[in-house]
């Protein structure tokens, strides 16, 4: 028994330590993914809290605060779709209409306040009734559809993001946060372990220390989100919008504007080598041309018959062929060299090396 309460006051009291580290770090700097990836961990270290304060036999929860609805497990799906928006789109800010994702909390919040406040006879009268146990299977659905809802959209974000950065980076890779496909998912197995608990509950009536199993997995899951949420990079200034919130407008370069266009785009990356910039993006490259990035995307597309990654990557290759063969770089790894070209991911620059090459960066040497 101490194993099992020492496990748990372990996850919560990390849960709770990485909640204050990162709403701090988010105030100081000014991020509000760091703020919301701190509300995750609370949620999650008060998922953990009944069992916590059950196993070191502390007991008011059950006792004097029996019926409080302090549940927050409804505001777990859209703290992490939130928190996956504000990350991917540092411009992200909350509008008066995103309150309705609120509104499930506050109608159980309400409804068990009308109940507690009638006090303790009532409150275990009613739990014991046919209508506090449909009441009790309702709210079970309701958090596990908001799960699957919300987790829902998560990937659905995700998946749009990665194909976006496709489009914007030169290298991808740094900026893919493979962080949110794993976060997402781990997420999701938590859920889906105290779910499958809550059905073989229903089935087998578990006692309390059966019940320890799917907390066990919970610590797990709050260990792996706060070390590597709060490890996370945070050095690029993304701007990304779900397609549903993107500008409809379309550019079209003018025919007489085409040649000058082209002229100016190919002084800057070839003569002035703007491909050397390991953080050169769509929007930095645009910036350099003084235009906008809506016009580069449309002139690198139809007029290239390329994307922004496949263009910049092409002339980093064509520098690492030629830097490959001097002299003075023969001491450098074949990455060191690839460093020197602009690249700044080893994924990126062996794709784009097959993709331009047709083979391994390692057959030029050879």
């Amino acid at each position: 028994m101490q194993l099992n309460t020492t496990v748990l006051q372990f996850g919560y009291l990390l849960a709770w330590l990485f909640a204050i580290l990162l709403i701090i770090r988010g105030f100081r700097e000014e991020r509000l993914s760091d703020k919301l990836l701190g509300l995750v961990l609370f949620l999650l270290g008060q998922e953990l809290q009944d069992y916590t304060f059950g196993f070191a036999g502390i007991n008011f929860l059950w006792e004097e605060l029996n019926g409080f609805p302090r549940y927050l497990g409804l505001l777990l799906g859209p703290a992490v779709y939130f928190y996956l928006k504000s990350q991917t789109n540092q411009q992200f800010r909350f509008h008066k209409t995103d309150v309705k994702h609120l509104i499930p909390w506050v109608v159980y919040f309400v409804l068990n306040l009308a109940i507690f406040t009638q006090g303790r006879h009532f409150v275990q009268q009613f739990q014991e009734s046919n209508w506090g146990q449909i009441t009790n299977v309702i709210e079970q659905v309701a958090l596990i559809v908001s799960y699957l809802c919300y987790f829902y959209l998560s990937l659905q974000l995700y998946r749009q993001y990665r194909a976006w950065t496709e489009t914007q980076f030169a290298d991808p890779e740094t900026i893919s946060f493979n962080w949110f496909r794993d976060f997402i998912y781990i997420m999701l197995a938590g859920q889906a372990l105290r779910w499958g608990f809550w059905v073989i509950d229903l089935a087998l009536q578990l006692n309390f220390l059966q019940e320890w199993w799917w907390n066990l997995g919970l610590v797990f899951v709050v260990c792996y989100v706060g070390l590597s949420g709060y490890a996370q990079s945070q050095t690029r200034q993304l701007v990304f919008r779900e397609p549903a919130e993107k500008t409809t407008k379309k550019f079209e370069i003018q025919a007489e504007d085409l040649a000058f266009w082209k002229k100016k785009l190919l002084k800057v990356v070839e003569e002035d080598e703007a491909y050397l910039d390991p953080e050169l993006s769509l929007q930095r490259l645009a910036a350099l041309l003084k235009t906008n990035s809506l016009l580069l995307s449309s002139l690198i597309n139809n007029h290239f018959d390329k994307n922004f990654n496949d263009f910049i990557n092409e002339y980093r290759i064509k520098e690492f062929n030629r830097r490959i063969k001097m002299p003075e770089n023969q001491h450098l790894s074949t990455f060191g060299v690839a460093l020197d070209s602009g690249f700044n991911s080893k994924a990126t620059f062996n794709r784009a090396f097959k993709k331009v090459m047709g083979g391994s960066p390692k057959e030029v040497r050879h």
